[in-house]
């Protein structure tokens, strides 16, 4: 089903046939470095998959994968959405490295920002991401995302402490834009 689509990307719940797809750029390392898993396996995106079958889309405390599907290249990576509550979003990107760089993913993140705030009527959209992952902080800064903040080794991760930083946007923010 689709969310929302322009001309060039489309934002849509994840189909059984994605599972491959998503699976192949989450087991690169580059892509794994900053997330939680060390190797994502087909099971794990099938059992991802199933999870968010049995959820209703926006529940408040769930998290639910979305696909970003361009009009040219097919799907190239996802957005994570958790529902924290009726207002506020948390969200994470995931693009597959061979598309980085090509401005994709600022198209799709403005999207999924016209779906959360002028759609769903939301109050805030937050991101939080490694400091050391510079792809995440240009990807939000370019979408007017505030840097509201940083915390200083607060999560172990993959055997170190790592800082992060937490990036927002307000749903008035979005509409002086």
């Amino acid at each position: 089903m689709t969310l929302i689509s322009s001309s060039t990307i489309t934002l849509r719940h994840l189909t059984i046939a994605d599972l491959p797809i998503l699976t192949c750029y989450r087991q690169n390392p580059d892509v794994a470095r900053y997330q939680s898993w060390d190797a994502f396996t087909q099971d794990q995106a099938k059992a991802m998959f199933e999870e968010m079958q049995t959820l209703t889309f926006g529940t408040p405390n769930n998290w639910f994968q979305v696909a970003i599907e361009h009009s040219e290249f097919g799907m190239v990576g996802d957005f994570g959405l958790h529902f924290v509550d009726d207002f506020q979003v948390e969200i994470g990107v995931t693009i597959d490295p061979k598309w980085q760089g090509k401005g994709i993913g600022k198209m799709a993140l403005k999207l999924l920002l016209e779906y959360l705030f002028d759609t769903l009527g939301k109050h805030r959209v937050y991101a939080i991401a490694d400091v050391r992952n510079e792809a995440s902080s240009h990807l939000f800064l370019a979408a007017n995302f505030r840097r509201e903040g940083s915390f200083i080794e607060n999560c172990f991760l993959k055997g170190e402490w790592c800082s992060e930083y937490l990036y927002a946007m307000l749903n008035q923010e979005w509409k002086s834009q």
